[in-house]
Parts: C-alpha cells; sequence; structure tokens
C-alpha cells in the first residue's frame, strides 16, 4: 500500500490544514506501517508560474520543435500524474485563501490536467482511488452565516476531485481557523473549539477509511 500526500497551505508550522492532513496520514499509516509515502509540498515548493501554458504550447508543437521550458514542463506534467497514478490512496491537504482555491492548487490542477493520461474523454490514472480532502477556513461560510457562500474552493475541489479525477472521494472541512488570532472572533471561541473537535474526529474516521479502502479481501 502506498499514499500520496499533498500539502498547499504557504506555512510549514502552524498551519491547520497540515495538522488535520497528519491525522489523516497517522490513521492511515496506523493500518499500514512503514508503507510508502510520496509527498509534494506545492505551498512551500510551488510549481513554475509559467509550466501550465507551457505545457499547453507544448501540445500544440511538435516534439521535435518545443521549447526547452515546454519539455520542462511536459515531464513536470507526467512525474505529478506519475505521483497520483502510483499511489494506492490519495490525501489533499488545502487551505481556504481569500474566499477562493489556493493559486497553488488550481496550478498543479491545470498542470496535471495537460498530461495524456488525464486527457478529457478518457478514463484518469486516478480513477476509482479512495481519497480524502482536508480543507481548512478562517471563517464560517455554512448556511444562515453573514458569508453564506463565500466559500468559492470547497465546490470546485469537489467537482475536480470527484468528477474529473474521478476519485472515491471524502472531505473534512474545519471552520472558523481565526477565531483566536483574529479579535473580532473572540465570541465564537466556544463554537470554534466544538468545530476543533469535530472537524478532528472527522480526520480520524476518514484516515481509517482510508486505511481500509483498498485492502484485500479474504477469500
Amino acid at each position: 500500500m502506498s499514499l500520496f500526500r499533498l500539502d498547499a497551505s504557504i506555512r510549514t508550522e502552524g498551519s491547520t490544514s497540515r495538522a488535520l492532513g497528519d491525522i489523516v496520514e497517522a490513521e492511515w499509516s496506523a493500518t499500514h506501517p512503514g508503507s510508502a509515502i510520496t509527498r509534494r509540498h506545492i505551498g512551500a515548493e510551488p510549481l513554475p508560474a509559467t509550466a501550465w501554458s507551457d505545457a499547453v504550447g507544448a501540445s500544440m508543437t511538435p516534439e521535435s520543435e518545443r521549447t526547452p521550458q515546454q519539455s520542462a514542463a511536459v515531464d513536470l506534467a507526467s512525474v505529478l500524474t506519475d505521483e497520483l497514478a502510483g499511489a494506492d490512496a490519495l490525501l489533499f491537504a488545502v487551505p481556504l485563501y481569500n474566499f477562493g482555491v489556493s493559486q497553488h492548487f488550481k496550478s498543479y490542477v491545470d498542470l496535471v490536467l495537460t498530461d495524456p493520461r488525464m486527457a478529457p474523454g478518457a478514463e484518469p490514472a486516478t480513477a476509482g482511488k479512495p481519497a480524502v480532502l482536508v480543507t481548512v477556513q478562517g471563517g464560517n461560510y455554512s448556511a444562515g452565516t453573514p458569508k453564506e457562500g463565500w466559500d468559492h474552493a470547497t465546490a470546485w475541489m469537489r467537482r475536480i476531485l470527484e468528477d474529473v479525477l474521478q476519485l472515491d472521494l471524502e472531505v473534512v472541512t474545519r471552520e472558523f481557523t481565526l477565531v483566536g488570532v483574529n479579535p473580532a472572533l473572540d465570541q465564537f471561541t466556544e463554537l470554534a473549539d466544538e468545530l476543533k473537535r469535530l472537524a478532528e474526529g472527522e480526520a480520524v474516521r476518514h484516515g481509517r477509511s482510508l486505511a481500509l479502502a483498498r485492502e484485500p479481501r479474504a477469500a
């Protein structure tokens, strides 16, 4: 068994998305001790800003006529897709930034989708793989809140991961992560603590499910 983990937070210390991802990973590793984990931290080590446009350009250019940048982008897209295709289970930890999807994750998705194995109309190399998406939000955008509907990331990520990559996806969400950081949110401390507890419980549950999703059944 093998796990691929992607982190998109710009923080390496104090990141709530990483902390929840750690819980999922720990539960997976408890079932598969010593198994391989491939990691990619696109928040700390972003993909080249021009990689997607170079890869698109390469797709319309004969291989012998591609620029070095185009060839490098094609090779990078292949490596990223290899990581996804080669893993038995997938974990994505992606925070909400400015009410939208992380630019690092959007660049990652755009580049992966240029690989022929992920081309429209074909079954993607990731089809059917079990996956967990961890996402965190500084505020609260659920139904009935003043900023209901301001989360413009989660629905997009679900569409990409569930419908485009065809993953068997579970989602862990933690809200109000800025409580204790932004004084204007201090009145929500008790609620934020409860949401944290619930999210951590979901991370444990989905981590265990992820670990069991591809175990061989006894004859």
